[in-house]
């Protein structure tokens, strides 16, 4: 009797345990919660079987239509996938006025090939991540148009499995619950003035420690200066503002581009680039700590900066309009420019939209027109590229995973390349051929890629 009660309580201690585990590893595996996932680096350490290959009817788990097209990324937590999109356009209602042209400029044509803008209504989406049901849907704001590539939906939302926070890009930020109540709305502009961006923000938010924070690098439409800000998570009240010197100009201090998190040292810094610089914040008060120059070595009037920073064992490699691209280390302060870069790419391959990714040994680019070059991380020598992967025009940024790049044409097609020190295209995968600027997110075995169309969970 010992003996079975013995090997009774060891049963069900090994049940418990097993469960228990069983719990876990879905919970830590099942989480993008913001724009390129858990880390904000464009990685997802753990994932395995993931599938390299999938057409139409191959590989897709299931897919949902979309209200129309967006830049904005879908982020995942738990059985939930929220997104940022325009509503539905109304194929009878009159076209909105073309985009107003920079100071001293002819207006800009509307992209050719029937790409509306979407509809007025800026959403935010609920979607079951299990069938791609559509659980809710919010309007947090209105007006709507196509500015260069993107529309007014370009930001990604982010959340903490609690709630879900999602900016527009006219400014309009709102918090809401995970049953789709709203918990609070900010109106960037008539808070701290009129935004003065070419295309509109584009800059998705970051969460740190309860705290919302944004960037807002602008300069083509207004003399105000460049600031970064946080808002209390919970309430949406301002927390800090600073302003953000810069001497760039006309277009050069306008940045699409998200703030990076820095943990160096034990203490966090948040990470800022464009408008010709490179800056660290401390987020505790948003004072600036410490920045890099030389991002626009000729002052030129056009250098915009779209990719983001990326930041990975103690180096912030900086993206630019394609060069230079420069690298620091971390722990500095001040004036970093001369005393802390590790070192500056000026050839072939640098990315001016996409942001790069990093396994920690190298670097990969992708550039505008999807060519793949890898360098070293620390030292910033060329290890191969640029190489042709034949899928076009690029603007999502590349996921690392299950020792893989993933990389999205404008044309909905996935180049798989494996990450190492040899170039091998493990091939390329085609869906519906709709326009798109979206970086996917992965979760347990699944890709949930959005197209211009719809979105689509793709899985073995």
């Amino acid at each position: 009797m010992k003996t079975a009660s013995l090997h009774l309580a060891l049963y069900r201690t090994l049940l418990v345990s097993l469960l228990a585990l069983a719990v876990a590893l879905p919970a830590q595996a099942a989480e993008w919660p913001g724009w390129r996932g858990p880390n904000g680096d464009g990685t997802s350490p753990g994932l395995k079987n993931l599938p390299d290959t999938w057409a139409p009817d191959k590989n897709i788990k299931w897919k949902v239509e979309m209200p129309a097209w967006s830049g904005s990324s879908p982020v995942v937590w738990g059985d939930k996938i929220f997104l940022n999109t325009p509503s539905k356009e109304d194929p009878s209602a009159a076209p909105p006025p073309p985009p107003e042209p920079a100071p001293g400029k002819k207006a800009r044509p509307r992209p050719a090939g029937g790409r509306g803008p979407g509809g007025q209504e800026i959403l935010l989406l609920c979607l079951d991540r299990a069938t791609g049901r559509e659980l809710w849907r919010r309007q947090y704001d209105r007006g709507n148009d196509i500015k260069m590539k993107h529309n007014m939906s370009s930001p990604s939302p982010v959340t903490d499995g609690k709630h879900v926070w999602v900016v527009s890009g006219n400014a309009i930020v709102a918090c809401y619950d995970f049953a789709g109540n709203v918990r609070w709305t900010f109106d960037i502009q008539k808070n701290f003035g009129k935004m003065g961006i070419q295309f509109g923000y584009g800059s998705s938010p970051l969460l740190v420690d309860g705290k919302l924070v944004f960037q807002m690098l602008q300069g083509l439409y207004t003399d105000d200066p460049c600031y970064v800000f946080a808002l209390d998570a919970a309430t949406g009240k301002t927390l800090w503002r600073v302003d953000r010197p810069t001497d760039a100009e006309h277009e050069s201090p306008d940045a699409y581009s998200t703030p990076s998190l820095l943990v160096h040292g034990g203490k966090k810094q948040i990470v800022i680039g464009g408008a010709d610089y490179v800056t660290g914040h401390d987020p505790e008060t948003g004072a600036e700590l410490w920045r890099g120059g030389g991002l626009n070595p000729n002052k030129s009037r056009n250098y915009r900066v779209i990719a983001s920073t990326l930041v990975n064992n103690g180096l912030i490699f900086t993206p630019t309009r394609v060069t230079p691209f420069i690298t620091y280390k971390a722990g500095g302060s001040g004036d970093i420019t001369a005393t802390h870069q590790a070192w500056k790419w000026t050839d072939k391959g640098a990315p001016d939209v996409p942001t790069p990714v990093t396994d920690g040994e190298l670097l990969y680019f992708v550039d505008d027109q999807g060519a793949f070059t890898a360098i070293k991380a620390k030292t910033g020598e060329k290890v191969y590229g640029p190489e042709q992967t034949g899928i076009g025009r690029t603007s999502a940024s590349p996921v690392l995973a299950d020792g893989k790049i993933y990389i999205v044409s404008e044309s909905a097609e996935t180049a798989v390349v494996r990450a190492g020190p040899t170039f091998k295209l493990i091939g390329k995968n085609a869906l519906d051929g709709s326009y798109t600027l979206c970086t996917p997110a992965f979760v347990d075995g699944t890709i949930f890629l959005r197209t211009g169309t719809h979105l689509y969970a793709i899985a073995k």
